[in-house]
Parts: structure tokens; sequence; C-alpha cells
């Protein structure tokens, strides 16, 4: 007999489920002070792996009589693994419990599929969705859900059914059947394959983890009809438990319900900037508890964009937790896409993200309704462009170029500062989404700025963190001097998130020749804001390199002490002069 092909296989992070039994007896007739070391040691232990820099690890409380406690850990190497499992038997905890079972393995992707086969093919190029699903198997992140179901399994070898006998077509056409129930399950339950050939009684672990143990039950149940399992599986034994934080470890040991009850409003996990996001959008949806989202934007055409997401919806539309796909058009094509868990939005953001023109992503948690917000009302940065441009102010780049800008002040000479900002400018360059990165020095001798411009949020975010290295930083845009923080700097963050309202950068480039009567027109313009309630403000900062290149940075109380300035005549009278001095239109951008 021919011998038969396996399939080709990729291993990721090694597993250990170390099941243990509590000595209630020794517990209980322990010294109160043994009692509270083996606490202490036993949240240290627990605490400091569930942080893990690679990774991950939680515990569980352990149904029935198998076992009592359930830690199970992922990490890179099998060394790892050894060094987790024999720390746990130095610390105090330790001494009341005996190993009950436990189960070494490695998650595992397989070939069996012809989408997969080109993953594992050095010549073909695999679907990034793919890749990324591939990734999600070898790489997972243990799931926040409070059930787990761990069992080993093999496939069978018996004279009438032997599964290794089986041609290879027959054994991907059975593995595609079976893993068609399973996907019926994505949203509800999720699943950790891990081999152990070689390494344990079983040929396999399989983790099953879901916020409803009836979810397991059911898919497991409908599996066992599938040919794949009724004619060639064999279990080991099932253990099933329950999730809690390491911090509860008291009130395990005590008898009480854990997780503890948490008395927080389940509302303040919800991302309500996220929500305010699909408010703008005009997005009506009454999302589900725990539902997630992804607003994706995009440069593309929207018909070109449309006819991609008509394509992924059918798709989507298979799974029950699918809640609304949709493209929007306005100042950018946007995607929206709802989904009642994390892990299915997470899914479908690797076959998102390949639109056509991708530039931006945004995930968040949903809960509630969702209702479009008043215009005006949100105080979002989309609201504040919408408001001014009905008052015929030029707020942003045109369509699909909008902009985002990182501004940092520094105690630093200018001259001195210059040399270093213009290295780290030569190194964004190499990024398309980079605009520019110069020096500004305050026209009344105040501090210096940079100023590093990006076509994304993220990329002026990440650039802030090479930034603010440089010389005598002291502070970014919408923050106070570091000396008002005790001599403590703050961390950095987004203009308008501290205390106050920092609202736009106003990006000028001035005909050379009407460059004093520019700086004239401010001091004029500095003057009335000086008078106006709820302004902190305002410094005119002149690029070192190029004089005629400037922005106005102003800072306010509040949205509305702002908005009230844009309102006034004075500034409209201020925009309509501007028209006749400027090279170029003017770009208002919110400060990163």
């Amino acid at each position: 007999m021919s011998r038969r092909e396996p399939p080709r296989t990729e291993e990721g992070l090694y597993v250990l489920h170390d099941l243990r039994s509590v000595d209630w007896d020794a517990w209980r007739g322990a010294a109160e002070r043994d009692r509270e070391a083996a606490i202490e040691e036993g949240v240290a232990f627990l605490e400091s792996h569930v942080d893990t820099e690679e990774g991950d690890s939680a515990v569980f409380s352990v149904l029935g009589h198998k076992a009592d406690l359930l830690i199970l850990h992922l990490r890179p190497t099998l060394a790892e693994l050894d060094t987790a499992e024999r720390e746990f038997e130095g610390c105090a905890l330790a001494e009341f419990t005996d190993r009950a079972s436990s189960y070494v393995s490695v998650t595992e992707a397989s070939g069996y599929t012809d989408a997969a086969a080109d993953y594992f093919d050095p010549d073909a190029e695999a679907d990034p969705g793919l890749r990324r699903y591939m990734d999600s198997r070898l790489y997972p992140k243990l799931p926040d859900t409070e059930f787990v179901s761990f069992y080993p399994m093999s496939k069978r070898r018996d004279p009438e059914y032997n599964w290794y006998d089986l041609p290879f077509e027959e054994r991907a056409e059975l593995m595609g059947a079976h893993g068609d129930i399973g996907r019926e399950y994505a949203g509800k339950v999720t699943q950790i394959i891990s081999g152990s050939v070689g390494m344990d009684d079983h040929e396999w672990g399989v983790t099953l983890f879901a916020d409803d143990m009836t979810e397991i039950k059911h898919l497991l149940y409908e599996m066992r009809f599938d040919p794949s399992s009724s004619k060639y599986a064999e279990f080991g034994r099932f253990y099933t438990g329950r999730r809690f934080p390491p911090a509860d470890l008291e009130a395990f040991l005590a008898g009480e319900a854990v997780p503890v009850d948490d008395t927080d409003d389940t509302a303040d996990d919800i991302d309500a900037g996220f929500a305010g996001t699909l408010a703008d959008l005009g997005v009506e949806i009454d999302a589900p508890a725990g539902a997630h989202g992804l607003v994706l934007r995009s440069e593309a055409d929207v018909e070109t964009v449309r006819e991609e997401v008509d394509g992924l919806r059918g798709n989507f539309e298979h799974y029950d937790s699918h809640v609304l796909t949709e493209v929007y058009d306005g100042d950018s094509t946007t995607v929206v896409s709802v989904w009642e868990t994390e892990r299915a939005a997470d899914t479908a953001r690797g076959f998102l993200e390949e639109l056509p023109g991708v530039t931006e992503v945004i995930a968040g948690a949903l809960g509630g309704d969702v209702e479009p917000a008043e215009t005006g009302e949100s105080g979002s940065e989309d609201d504040i462009r919408g408001e001014l441009a009905d008052l015929d102010i030029y707020a942003g780049k045109p369509h699909g170029e909008d902009v985002y800008a990182m501004v940092l002040y520094s105690e630093a000479d200018p001259e001195e500062l210059r040399p270093e900002v213009e290295d780290l400018a030569e190194g964004f360059d190499r990024y398309d989404t980079h605009v520019k990165t110069a020096t500004y020095r305050a026209s009344d001798g105040g501090r210096s700025a940079v100023v590093s411009i990006w076509e994304t949020a993220d990329a002026a975010d990440t650039a802030g963190g090479f930034l603010a290295d440089l010389p005598g930083i002291v502070a970014r845009a919408g923050q106070g001097p570091a000396e008002e923080t005790s001599g403590e700097e703050r961390p950095a963050s987004r203009a308008g998130q501290e205390p106050g309202f920092g609202t736009m950068g106003m990006f000028y480039t001035v005909k050379p020749e009407h460059r004093e009567e520019f700086v004239d027109k401010f001091g004029t313009v500095g003057g009335l804001l000086e008078e106006m309630e709820g302004h902190h403000e305002t410094a005119l900062m002149v690029n070192v390199g190029d004089e005629n290149d400037m922005f106005i940075a102003s800072q306010w109380r509040s949205r509305e002490d702002a908005m009230a300035f844009f309102r006034s005549d004075a500034f409209r009278d201020t925009v309509q002069w501007g028209r006749d001095v400027l090279a170029d239109r003017p770009r208002h951008v919110f400060l990163a």
C-alpha cells in the first residue's frame, strides 16, 4: 500500500493546561498566616503570568470532581512553559493543591483547503485575509469569555475506520464539512486547536470559549453527527470551567462567587468616542450588548468600494454574529461594519482592511441604541469642520486629503532644535503618510514648536513618540506647561483631552510681499482674542527654515468659547482678507 501524504502544518504557541485539585481539608486546617501567604503568592504568580509580554495565561474554576482549578498558559517556547509550571510549584499555594491532570500541546494550522495550501506554498502569494486568519490560530489571545471547555481527542485508527488510511481528498472534504459547522458558531464560540502528537496521550487538544455554555454544547452536539466525528474521532476527558481574575483567588478559596460581582455599570465598557463616530456618520443602529464595530475610511471612489463590500457582505451574512456592513459617501468613502462580538469584528477587519484605498481603521465597543448626532452638538472633529464650513470658513484640505498635526513645544533654542528635527524629517519621508515636519519659532520669543503633519492620526501619534525625545520638550499642544504638573510632564495626549479645548492649528503660507502685513494683522486679531471669554492663549509660530510658513495655535476653555470667536465678524473679515495675501489656501487641521 502506498504511503499517505500528510497535510502540511505550522506551529505557533506552546500550550499547557495545568489542572489542579485543592486539598480542602488541608486548607481549612491551615493557620491563618499560611493561608494569607498562599493567597498572596498565588495571586502574584497568576497576575504576573496574565501580564506576560508574549503568549497569554488565565485561571478558571473547574466544575465537577475532576479538578478545582485550570491554569492555562500559552508561550512561545516549551522552556517558558516548563519555567511557569515549576514556578507555580515553588509558591505557597501549590502546597494546598495536587496535580489532577495536565496537557501539553502546541497551536497548529494545517493545509487541508486549497487556500491553506497557498499559505504553505513558498512560491504562492497567500491571501492577506487568510494569512491573518492563520496567524490568529497560531498566535491566539485567550478570549475574555466566562466559560471554557477543554478536551483532548485523536483520530480513530480502527480496522474499519482508520483516518490515516483515507486519501487526502476524502480527508479534506470531511474537514471542510466539519469546519462549516464551526463557522456557523463564529462570534459565539471561539476555539484554540493545538496539536499534541509526540507531546501527550492524544493527538490534539481542543479548547472552546463562550459566554454561554449551551453554545458549546450545541456546537459539539451538532458535530457528533458529522462523519469526521461520528466515524473517525475519539475523545478524552472533558473539563468545564469558569474564568475569574487572579485577584479573586481569595474569594474562590473562601467558597464565594467568582468572578466577584463588579458593580461598575457595563456602559463604562462602551467606547463613547466610537459610538460618537457612528452617530456623526448618521448611522442609526440598535447594537446588542457586547457588540463591536469598525469604521474604515478609504480614498477610493465610493462605487468601487461599494462593489467590493457587496461581495464581502454576502459572506458576512452567513454568520449570526454579523449585524451590518454598509458603505457611506461623505467627505470620504466610509465603511461601517458591526458585529455581536469583538472577536468576530477582528476577523472581519482582516478582510475589510484589504478594500481599495483604506487609509484608516477605527475599532470600538458598542451597546444600546446609536442615533445620529444633531448637527453642531457632538463636538467631534467632523462636526466642528462642518460648522466652520457653514460659516464660510475653510477647514481641512479638499476631499480625501484631511491631515493630522502633532505639535510639541520645546524650551530649546529653535536653531539648536532644527538639525535634530530635520534628521527626523528625513527618516519620516520614507513613509507615504508623512506630509512635513519642521521647527517653528514663536514670534513673541516664547517656546519653540515642532510640527509634524501626517495623513492619518495613527501615523501622527507614532511620530509623536520620536518627537517627544527631542531636546527641551515640555508639552504637546492642548497641555499646559510642564511646571504646572508639580515638576512632572503630563503624558502625551491629543489636544482637547486635557482640561480646556485645543482648537486647531491654522497653517498659512503667506505671499512674501505680504508677510509683514500678515504679522501686523495677527497682532490686531490677537488683541481681540485677549478680550474674549474662555480664551487661554494664541501664538504665532514661524517656520525656522521658511519665514513665510506660519501657524497659529489657539487654546480655549471650551469648544463653545472657540466657536463664539469663529462665528464673529472679526474672524470672518480676517478670513476674507487672508484670501488676498496667502500663497495657498489655509490648512486648518485638528491638533493630534
